[in-house]
């Protein structure tokens, strides 16, 4: 038999940020920058956590953005942890009648029923209300000292410059050009010609812009961020939803909050250990913590019986999640999620995890706006008996896990990741690598890692020894992949650290081409 195909034949670095001041870690070193710049104008991390992410909108479409939703972790020395709910709820007047099932399973990003015309997967009818912005105003409002004007102004600039046009914008609209082309505004902006932008064969790439993106930041840079819910940009929102005959409307736009709830304590080897408060992998991380108090933390790396050890309680920890609570996140390496960490000079932490759900969301630009909507519709199971059933009104089960562990008082670590159902088990062994064997961050991210998506099975990196390979084995089916860009087998996670000296260490995922952490000069 022929080896395996490997699609990588080199090994490859990812630098970590060191300082002593401010810190951004994101999936795009554009954002991170913008992150940066707010620090370096005195702001807080928080100011910093929202540059970055609205920065995002413009640089990461495919992610996160303007039409997407999210959960964040803050926490400052000396104050109580809080998580920042932004999640998922369905339009009200949404009609469940309008998503009849075939009779036929869906078996991609989840193992629902298959809903006709895939209208909850794709299209106005799959969109739940948008909700980031009224996460990145709370944020701001409760943390930030930048006007909102300053800290919009990297967004602004990056969307009027328009989105890189290279080998990765080429590769993340070609995963969703079969579907972007249903939609004229989102073929229009990123299947020029019919076909996704490519990158020039030599030189650099140029950008093209996302529509009415730019226009859309502008106002809310000049009009404040409420104008999305309740001023001239939500009248554009409903607008294009009516001419759609989607379901969100003025009145969910007009009635979107974002809650601050007390962060879930747990006691982690004589730490705190934050969790994210809602409807969020929480109550299965718990599971897996508990599990894994007593494994062996010794020898500076994870060892054979580690290892296995961590895919028996992740595979329980899953049963009984999806037994109790539904299932309700994405299979398959489509799920497009975006994270950042942010530290200032203060020690305010902040871990924000933000998503459209699927990789461009509903694929559905409105034209409008230039805003991309998420699909969240589709983390509702469509059989109506389903505890997860789609509803009106109503906030969906999802899998987002950021989380800060703090000493005493004191936030140390804040971390979390990308990736559907990869996210909990990436996040906890960045916090075993780092907070208990004792890696700096930066060989943290290069360390083989395995993923546990379910009750059943282990996707183990290719670079694991024979050994660990052969114990997971004994416990389940093992699947041998590669750590690469693509295909995305692992999440992909990022993290900021506070070191006994002070020393702040920020490392993003290997694998994520765009991804850097970045230091406040």
């Amino acid at each position: 038999m022929p080896a395996p195909h490997t699609t990588q034949h080199w090994e490859i670095r990812k630098p970590a940020a060191r300082g002593r001041g401010g810190m951004v870690a994101s999936q795009a070193r554009g954002a991170a920058e913008a992150g940066v710049a707010m620090l370096e104008a005195g702001g807080s991390a928080a100011d910093a956590a929202v540059a970055t992410a609205f920065a995002l909108a413009a640089l990461e479409p495919w992610n996160s953005g303007l039409g997407g939703i999210g959960f964040a972790q803050v926490m400052a020395p000396g104050q109580p942890c809080e998580t920042l709910d932004f999640g998922p709820v369905s339009p009200r007047n949404l009609r469940p009648s309008a998503y009849p099932m075939t009779g036929k399973m869906k078996l991609d990003l989840f193992p629902w029923p298959e809903v006709a015309g895939d209208v909850n997967v794709h299209g106005p009818l799959s969109c739940v209300v948008p909700s980031s912005v009224a996460g990145y105003a709370a944020l701001h409002a409760k943390h930030g000292r930048l006007p909102i004007a300053d800290v919009l102004a990297p967004a602004v600039a990056y969307a009027k410059r328009g989105l890189a046009q290279d080998w990765f914008t080429t590769l993340k609209v070609a995963n969703s050009a079969s579907v972007l082309r249903l939609y004229p505004e989102s073929a229009r902006i990123y299947l020029p010609n019919g076909l996704p932008p490519v990158a020039p064969y030599q030189g650099s790439p140029g950008f093209f812009k996302l529509g009415n993106l730019a226009a859309t930041l502008e106002r809310l840079q000049q009009a404040g961020l409420d104008d999305f819910y309740r001023g001239d940009i939500a009248a554009s929102i409903a607008a294009d939803f009516a001419a759609l005959e989607g379901f969100v409307g003025a009145e969910d736009l007009a009635g979107c909050t974002a809650r601050w709830l007390p962060a879930l304590e747990q006691e982690w080897r004589g730490r705190r250990l934050f969790l994210a408060n809602g409807l969020t992998a929480a109550p299965t991380l718990k599971r897996v913590l508990a599990g894994m108090r007593d494994a062996d933390y010794g020898g500076g790396a994870p060892s054979a019986a580690w290892y296995a050890r961590l895919a028996a309680e992740t595979r329980a920890a899953y049963a009984e999640r999806l037994a109790g609570l539904g299932d309700a996140e994405p299979l398959a390496a489509e799920s497009c999620t975006t994270h950042l960490t942010a530290v200032d000079g203060d020690g305010l932490m902040v871990a924000m995890t933000t998503t459209l759900l699927s990789s461009m969301g509903s694929r559905l630009v409105l034209p409008g706006s230039g805003v991309l909507m998420n699909n969240g519709v589709m983390w509702f199971d469509p059989r109506p008996e389903a505890a997860n059933a789609i509803a009106p009104a109503k906030r969906p089960l999802c899998n987002m896990c950021p989380v800060i562990l703090a000493e005493g008082d004191a936030p140390i670590i804040a971390a979390g990741a990308s990736g559907g159902r990869r996210i909990m088990a990436a996040v906890f062994q960045m916090l075993a690598f780092t907070a208990d064997f004792g890696m700096d961050p930066e060989e943290a991210a290069h360390h083989p890692r395995i993923d546990v998506s379910g009750p059943e099975g282990v996707t183990a990196d290719r670079r694991l020894s024979p050994e660990t390979r052969a114990l997971l084995a004994e416990g389940a089916s093992v699947t041998e992949v590669e750590h690469a860009t693509m295909p995305v087998n692992f999440a992909c996670p990022n993290l900021i650290r506070v070191m006994p000296d002070g020393e702040r260490v920020g490392i993003t995922d290997a694998m994520s081409p765009w991804s850097a952490a970045l230091a406040e000069t």
